[in-house]
């Protein structure tokens, strides 16, 4: 991992700051993703000085449908190359279907667990097969993979 670059989305909680510090702790050179800029300011200064690895961060909601573009985009325009992309951000939620959940809430949730990584990985990984190197990690639950009462979107 020395020298290669992982763009983590959801990189300031959970799993994603576990996922930082084992890349960052092997030498590898960071993008962070996520929607606090304050969160991700402390995060890059954090990893920067504790590991001594290039750190740099991009404020994203990647619940909006241009998010993936933009975070690509920025990726080339400022020259970064994406060596390793982790597809980490999500969440849950429970309720009723018809009276709890809200079609906002549903559609924010598979805006944010589905269609994401989904962009995401359409835009990384034609650089990948280009260059012959590239890696992609979907993250996801256990809970994704078996039904539960009250989580008909997850």
């Amino acid at each position: 991992m020395k020298g290669k670059t992982a763009l983590i989305t959801g990189s300031y909680g959970g799993l994603g700051t576990c996922f930082v510090n084992i890349h960052a702790g092997d030498g590898g050179n960071l993008i962070l993703v996520g929607r606090s800029q304050k969160k991700l300011d402390e995060q890059a200064e954090s990893v920067s000085k504790q590991y001594g690895v290039e750190v740099h961060a991009i404020t994203a909601d990647i619940s909006s449908p241009d998010a993936a573009q933009m975070i690509y985009d920025t990726c080339k325009e400022n020259g970064w190359q994406v060596d390793y992309l982790i597809n980490n951000a999500g969440f849950g939620g429970q309720g009723d279907f018809t009276r709890e959940r809200t079609m906002e809430q549903d559609m924010t949730m598979i805006a944010v667990n589905i269609e994401a990584p989904t962009r995401l990985c359409k835009l990384f990984l034609p650089d990948f097969i280009n260059r012959g190197s590239g890696k992609v990690l979907n993250v996801s639950s256990i809970a994704a993979m078996m039904p539960g009462p009250l989580q008909a979107v997850y």
